[in-house]
């Protein structure tokens, strides 16, 4: 029989054999309950006769002539009558070592010479770097000696949610007896010509750009290597693929995927690497053979404000590899800050192409497209005037400094600068040393202490057997000048006045120790752990024993006696402050006055700038060979921290703070 539909089968299984649908099977005729039939008059049970078994027998023969009928039939259909072999056993032993990847079997089965469709079936599945491949026959209609089958592709590319489903057909004829798959390029996929060929183009948005209030990229545009191949011009491929991986620590049957699937004749990027990682691998990278280096500029590793905004890793790094990632070239990460926090919405997602290309590398058609979605900016809280005083400040610093500024009325953070990276501006736990005496003023103005009350400002001064010294040469003085002197003697004696426990709750008034957890970067909300005794709350009163802050700590302090309320920091544009806890406003006043005299005519004075009055506290602190200059103060709304670090003693944040005012202006 000739123009016969062949029953559709499945081999969407993995690995297992398919089977032909069985045709359905009718039921058979007489099979419901038979209806009784009404009695005659006068009748009654009585009267019915069971048919004579003869009768049975006859009717039993005929349905069993019958289902034979049927049988004949349904082999009738599925092999011809015998006069035309089926061409379905062949279709479906073709998909199936195609599925599998039995490459040379599926070849033997079409009319190509050996190798050929075999090499042509490989090829596809390299081209779309492809991890898993799906068949299932559809149907095969036979046309006297020639047949057509269709099937249904599914694809897993080697990239996240990536699946190509394509619905392909492909011809057969009888040849010695046995049906052959009629082998062209369009069997892979329908429309494919000859010398053409099947890739994958895959292309990541730029990544994001961390942006400062004012909706400014705070990533500047700085020199980037990306280094890539032109696929068509590799001798060999494979060999291209391993020796960039054993410099890159990459997997080199990935890198070979990418190669292979990209069109052949496109520079294909394999990592875009900065000037370190670059001048790392340079003399390595030289060894691998084809391989193009090209000179760019982009936002991309260089930010302002990079303790917040934080670093960004390129297609080699090993967070990447450590997460199970797949390579794939354009992939940046986040390795610290808001970069990090933000990864998934900064990074957005690839658009990935299946694209038709001819011998010579052109692109003739594009077969299947998974849009990409765009990366989304993340907008902070800096101020472009703000960061850039604080950048032009520490241009002129000597040795590694930093600056923090926040928004006294808000918690907004307005600046994080760094110079010759020094401690974290944000997260670092340094000694403040008489910077702290801000909040151990504080908490003295609390037990009645007047700014005008007579301290004498001793050489040493010993509390319970710990001694503390200055350079003071033992003057008897008001409160407010011992303060502006930053003498250390005179808080040390103060610290008699003093409890642990009410010390400990002027502390916590300040937001020190307060939960940072759900800030988007790692930031030390400072730590002052309750004094065991005397001499520990007297360390603790001019900021050393177990005192720890973090340049940030010490701004928040800052901007609390600034605005009278103490915050939670600020990173992120209209992020909600959980906090805005009141502090003593008499005392408050009485701490900015004795702000204003150390600036005005003590320690501080380096700061002091004619206009606005500027505010602040001092503190020299020695560890080990290092030395670190504090200054911690405000000037209008804005609160900020200044640290300076070197070998010397030598070093004046209150300078370079007044640097900082003078850049940021009024």
């Amino acid at each position: 029989m000739t123009g016969r539909r062949i029953v559709s089968w499945s081999s969407s299984e993995r690995g297992g054999h398919a089977r032909p649908r069985g045709p359905a099977v009718p039921a058979s005729a007489g099979s419901a309950p038979p209806r009784p039939r009404p009695a005659r008059h006068g009748s009654g049970p009585s009267a019915r006769r069971s048919a004579p078994a003869s009768r049975q027998t006859k009717r039993a023969r005929i349905a069993g002539l019958l289902i034979f009928a049927v049988g004949v039939l349904v082999i009738g259909l599925a092999s011809g009558f015998g006069t035309e072999v089926s061409a379905e056993p062949a279709v479906q032993a073709f998909l199936l070592d195609w599925q599998q990847q039995h490459y040379a079997a599926a070849g033997a089965l079409t009319s190509a010479s050996p190798g050929t469709a075999a090499a042509g079936l490989k090829d596809a599945f390299a081209q779309l770097d492809a991890t898993q491949l799906f068949l299932t026959m559809n149907s095969v209609t036979q046309h006297g000696g020639t047949a057509e089958a269709s099937f249904t592709a599914s694809v897993d590319l080697a990239e996240e949610g990536r699946v190509w489903a394509y619905h392909g057909r492909f011809g057969l004829s009888r040849v010695g007896g046995a049906w052959k798959v009629q082998w062209a390029p369009s069997v892979v996929y329908p429309g494919l010509g000859p010398g053409e060929r099947l890739a994958v183009v895959t292309q990541f948005p730029d990544r994001a750009a961390v942006l400062d209030a004012e909706g400014q990229p705070l990533q500047v545009p700085s020199l980037v290597y990306v280094v890539g191949v032109v696929p068509a011009a590799l001798a060999d491929p494979a060999t291209t693929a391993q020796r960039f991986a054993e410099v890159t620590e990459l997997e080199a049957g990935q890198v070979l995927g990418q190669i292979t699937a990209a069109p052949p004749s496109q520079f294909l990027k394999l990592a875009s690497l900065d000037p370190a990682t670059y001048s790392q691998l340079r003399s390595r990278l030289q060894g691998v053979p084809g391989l193009v280096v090209q000179r760019e500029r982009s936002r991309l590793f260089q930010a302002e404000a990079s303790g917040l905004v934080g670093e960004v890793g390129s297609e080699l790094d090993p967070v990447l590899r450590s997460e199970g990632a797949f390579y794939l070239p354009g992939t940046t990460v986040g390795r610290s800050g808001l970069e990090q926090k933000y990864q998934r919405q900064l990074l957005g997602t690839p658009t990935t192409e299946v694209v038709a290309v001819t011998s010579a590398g052109t692109q003739i058609g594009v077969l299947a497209r998974w849009p990409g979605v765009a990366g989304t900016p993340v907008r902070t809280t800096i101020s472009s005037k703000v960061q850039g005083a604080a950048l032009a400040a520490l241009g002129g610093a000597s040795g590694s400094a930093a600056i923090v500024a926040v928004q006294a009325s808000t918690g907004d953070v307005l600046a994080v600068a760094q110079h010759r990276a020094p401690a974290d501006a944000l997260n670092a736990r340094l000694t403040p040393g008489t910077a702290f005496t801000i909040v151990s003023a504080a908490a003295l103005l609390g037990t009645g202490l007047k700014t005008d009350s007579l301290i004498s400002c001793e050489n040493s001064f010993t509390v319970n057997g710990r001694t503390f010294s200055s350079d003071a040469a033992g003057a008897t003085k008001s409160f407010t000048d011992d303060f502006a002197d930053g003498c250390g003697t005179a808080f040390a004696g103060l610290s008699e006045r003093l409890h642990a426990p009410e010390f400990d709750q002027v502390v916590k008034g300040f937001g020190i120790g307060a939960d940072w957890s759900s800030l988007p970067v790692p930031a030390f909300s400072g730590s002052v752990p309750s004094a065991a005794d005397v001499a520990d709350l007297a360390a603790e009163t001019i900021g050393l024993g177990n005192v720890q802050m973090s340049p940030l700590a010490m701004a928040m302090v800052a901007a609390a006696v600034d605005s009278g309320t103490w915050h939670t920091p600020q990173f992120i544009e209209d992020s909600a402050d959980p906090s805005g806890t009141a502090l003593n406003q008499s005392d408050m006043t009485e701490l900015r006055s004795l702000m204003r005299a150390a600036v005005r005519s003590g320690a501080a004075q380096a700061a002091n700038l004619p206009g606005n009055p500027v505010y602040g506290q001092v503190g020299l602190v020695r560890t080990g060979s290092t030395w670190t200059s504090w200054f911690v103060g405000f000037r209008g709304n804005i609160a900020f921290t200044v640290i300076e670090s070197g070998k010397t003693s030598q070093l004046s944040a209150a300078a370079l703070s007044g640097a900082f005012l003078s850049a940021l202006g009024g």
